[in-house]
């Protein structure tokens, strides 16, 4: 049974090889050796452990964390989706990406964005999220990768503009 909840401090362990896995897993047939390499062979950090206290919610199925995802209300972006490769498929990262939209709806916000890997534009579009224009992601540790910024309406637009004429009245 799957079910998602918000990560606890004593989940950064379980988060930090789900997001291992996946990029080993997925992000080598798009990004070089030494790009994975670099972006994977990190430590875990206070830091880190922090991050997920805060901010990070897992799909667990039967208990067991399976992925991760996050949502930061105060800007809006869509971080940390990853599943574990033998998870992959079953509709789990789709899951995650509706719970945390469900937060941002909750929250208020009418849009959501990302920058998703290469390998995993196809995945977001399929999600409703929208854009083509390659960039670059610097990450924090000064790693450049390839992205595609997307983003995703959360409320129709038309809805807000009847919104605000009702508000003026």
């Amino acid at each position: 049974m799957l079910q998602i909840r918000r990560a606890e401090r004593c989940d950064a362990e379980a988060a930090f090889d789900i997001r291992f896995q996946a990029i080993q897993n997925q992000c080598s047939t798009v990004y070089t050796n030494a790009q994975v390499v670099a972006w994977t062979c990190v430590p875990l950090t206070d830091k880190y452990r922090s991050w997920v206290e805060e901010d990070y919610h897992l799909a667990c199925v039967n208990g067991l964390p399976v992925a991760t995802g996050l949502i930061n209300l105060q800007s809006g972006e869509l971080e940390a989706i990853f599943v574990l490769p033998k998870f992959m498929g079953q509709g789990i990262g789709k899951k995650m990406v509706t719970h945390l939209e469900h937060l941002a709806r909750k929250a208020g916000l009418a849009e959501i964005h990302l920058e998703a890997t290469l390998n995993a534009e196809n995945f977001y579009q399929r999600c409703g999220f929208t854009g083509s224009a390659q960039a670059v992601y610097n990450s924090p540790s000064g790693l450049q990768l390839a992205c595609v910024p997307m983003r995703k309406q959360l409320v129709d637009l038309t809805d807000l503009k009847d919104l605000e004429c009702r508000a003026l009245r």
